[in-house]
């Protein structure tokens, strides 16, 4: 029989315990989080009709999406984010549901793009949203759920960086036809990645040398909130709709204490063509190599192309992988996972081993995950199992049924009589 090679595809990976025991430890903090603000979770199909997806991603996602027809000769396509589908969603189900409608959604979505650093063409995606209402107050709450988030699991040194997209299309107004706007809009989006002499170059053939100055004007920041907006201001013709509700949004960030971690940038555009108003990326402060992990904005007319009921939201979006990724870089993986679990040694007496599965089963009441090693070696080969396992304590059962709990990063051991004892110096440890 001929062997077949066992690999994976370039940008998908296969997830070891490890690895996958810390995504979930996010995920439930996550959920923890959006629960306190009362969303509500919902799924959808990785597979969607192509025409459901093409056209709102804008024409550079629209190139990465996994396009194929099935077995009945439809046109299908991978989900490269959970926002289209969801609009697809709420076309369908709106008229069922309560508005507004608030709800979250972590699943794997798929991008044919070049594999990188926390990026992968296999992804999973986590999105909240607040959809039938276009006011301030759902602005600021969805700005509020990352912010808290964030800091739930562990991250504090953090810039949510905040602009407005139909401020930004005002301005764009005074630059030609509609394909100008969009090649600026997108070339300021990825200024980040491209710096700004070679973003300046771009924008010089798209709009001259002086729409080029004007354009780098608009889109630097000033040293506070008031100097920015004053500037877009100016460069828009005065105060309007869309700078009212920046200030708005700011001055409630301002009195919830949140200030310092939030900056009005208006080179922050996103480049998804469905974005209408607020806009917003988080920056780690210690990694800014690593990019935004924590993006979204308000798309008053995502659904349009679905129904006809007026279905204005916003929402926000975290990318798990990068997350994760810039968690071990930063070393706090440890406090996202705060691990309770056991392994309960097999006995030396083996005539005890009605008693460490009783042992583990009670370690389980008391909520801290514990298993039984299951062969009959040294207790060397058990503490390295354990190690290799990522288990943080091992418990050894005496004949005259004490209790020794031993540390394995650290090795420290503890004598203990009771399981009580047990239980206590494990949640104090953590």
């Amino acid at each position: 029989m001929k062997r077949i090679e066992p690999k994976v595809l370039k940008g998908f990976r296969d997830i070891l315990p490890q690895d996958e025991y810390k995504r979930r430890a996010l995920i439930r903090k996550l959920e923890e989080q959006f629960s306190l603000f009362s969303y509500l979770p919902i799924d959808t199909p990785a597979l969607e009709y192509t025409e459901i997806l093409l056209g709102k991603g804008g024409g550079e996602t629209d190139k990465q999406i996994f396009r194929f027809q099935d077995q009945g000769g439809r046109d299908v396509a991978l989900r490269f984010d959970l926002t289209v589908p969801f609009a697809r969603f709420m076309a369908q189900h709106g008229n069922n549901l309560p508005l507004p409608f608030k709800r979250y959604h972590i699943g794997k979505a798929w991008r044919g793009e070049k594999p990188q650093r926390g990026r992968f063409r296999e992804f999973y995606q986590c999105d909240c949203d607040i959809v039938g209402v276009d006011s301030a107050s759902a602005d600021i709450e969805i700005l509020t759920v990352m912010y808290e988030s964030l800091r739930a699991i562990g991250i504090t040194n953090y810039t949510i960086h905040f602009s407005h997209r139909g401020l930004f299309n005002q301005f764009l107004e005074g630059f030609g036809n509609e394909e100008i706007q969009e090649g600026i809009l997108r070339c300021v989006d990825k200024m980040r990645k491209v710096g700004e002499e070679k973003t300046r170059n771009e924008l010089i053939e798209l709009a001259g040398e002086e729409g080029a100055e004007k354009i780098l004007s608009w889109i630097t920041p000033g040293e506070t909130f008031q100097e920015t907006i004053a500037n877009l201001e100016h460069l828009t013709g005065g105060p309007s709709e869309e700078s009212q509700r920046l200030t708005e949004v700011y001055n409630a960030i301002e009195i919830m204490g949140y200030g310092d971690s939030f900056i009005l940038d208006p080179s922050i555009t996103r480049g998804l063509d469905y974005y209408t108003g607020i806009v917003f990326e988080t920056f780690l402060n210690d990694l800014p190599s690593i990019g935004s992990i924590y993006s979204g904005g308000r798309y008053n007319n995502l659904a349009s192309l679905y129904t006809k009921q007026e279905l204005p939201g916003v929402g926000c979006s975290i990318g798990l992988d990068r997350t994760l990724a810039a968690l071990e870089v930063l070393q706090k993986e440890r406090d996202l996972v705060g691990k309770k679990e056991v392994l309960v040694l097999m006995p030396e007496n083996y005539t005890l081993l009605p008693e460490a599965h009783a042992a583990a089963k009670e370690l389980r009441v008391a909520g801290i995950s514990a298993e039984v090693y299951h062969r009959n070696k040294k207790y060397g080969v058990q503490f390295k199992y354990a190690e290799e396992r990522g288990v943080p304590y091992a418990l050894i059962i005496s004949d005259n049924k004490s209790y020794t709990l031993k540390e394995i990063a650290s090795r420290e051991s503890y004598d203990l009589s009771s399981l009580a004892e047990v239980v206590t110096t494990i949640e104090g440890r953590n």
